[in-house]
């Protein structure tokens, strides 16, 4: 994440469950659980100093067993008799994002619903406001968010087993969603943001997450760099980044099964080499990274 483009991070609602399924299972044709956490990315952007937002309504849609699902289908209906869309939470909770890093979660809800098989979240959000570190607040408005729910399909679907769960991690990119307006060199130039969520969606069974510390060798002993940026690539595209906290970590969920490129980088420091890392459905995988730090003509300390 390029911090000169962009002044909020990514936020994570993560749908969190344990999937399995089983021909013999008793509960097969009973209910599922699912609880609702929500996450955020680590912020670094100094000009901002809070990201809220209220959640007041959380729904998933079932597909019918003899329904095909239609990339293209965001009914709006409301959640009465009749209706594939099932409310798995509906009270205010108010928060703000910048709280919420390197894997800490907030427990949104955690309810039963029927065994089958799920496509569709919509996230209803009001009160959203970015306060800067000024003191001034700006209050956005939320374009149809607050109505009909900010729609994210899953793909794959995710299938709820009876007597089980199943996971799903809702990626809220605020970096691409809080859009400032003004001159953005400084926190006095900025004069608003504009509010265009961004979310997608990813199947915790079949992704993992990355994590690990990143230091420097200073004085013949490891200093931990807070504000690293950690850029995880696939296919020479970013795919996403985090940022170390005080003490040196990250954490980065929801990523793909798969391989990616990962590098290190920090100002005043060498970035690192970019690694190729592999990353397993449903587990943590920890790199860590070592940066050197640079002199004023630009080479490394040592």
């Amino acid at each position: 994440m390029n911090t000169k483009l962009y002044f909020l991070a990514i936020l994570m609602f993560t749908l969190l469950m344990v999937s399995c399924e089983s021909e013999t299972n008793p509960y097969a044709n009973g209910t599922g659980r699912i609880t609702l956490q929500l996450t955020d990315a680590p912020f670094p952007f100094e000009m901002v100093a809070e990201a809220n937002v209220t959640v007041f309504k959380v729904e998933v849609r079932k597909v019918d067993d003899d329904e095909e699902t239609d990339d293209n289908d965001d009914s709006d209906e409301e959640n009465t008799d009749g209706s594939p869309f099932i409310t798995l939470m509906e009270e205010e909770i108010e928060i703000n994002l910048l709280e919420l890093t390197n894997g800490t979660t907030e427990m949104l809800a955690n309810v039963e619903v029927p065994v089958g098989t799920y496509d569709l979240v919509r996230v209803y959000v009001k009160g959203v406001n970015v306060v800067l570190t000024d003191g001034r607040t700006f209050d956005l408005k939320v374009p149809s968010g607050e109505q009909t729910g900010i729609k994210v399909f899953v793909k794959p679907s995710i299938t709820v087993v009876g007597g089980l769960s199943a996971d799903l991690l809702l990626d809220f990119d605020v970096s691409r969603s809080f859009v400032a307006k003004g001159n953005t060199k400084s926190v006095e130039g900025i004069h608003g943001f504009n509010f265009k969520p961004v979310i997608k969606a990813c199947n915790l069974s079949t992704a993992g997450t990355l994590t690990g510390l990143i230091s420097s060798m200073e004085n013949d002993a490891d200093v931990f760099l807070e504000g690293a940026q950690i850029s995880v690539m696939a296919a020479d595209t970013l795919n996403t980044s985090g940022f170390t906290d005080s003490e040196g970590k990250y954490t980065i969920m929801g990523l793909e099964a798969g391989t990616y490129q990962v590098f290190a980088a920090l100002e005043g420091y060498m970035n690192s080499d970019t690694l190729d890392v592999e990353i397993a459905a449903a587990n943590k995988t920890i790199q860590d990274f070592q940066l050197e730090k640079v002199v004023e003509d630009g080479t490394p300390s040592n």
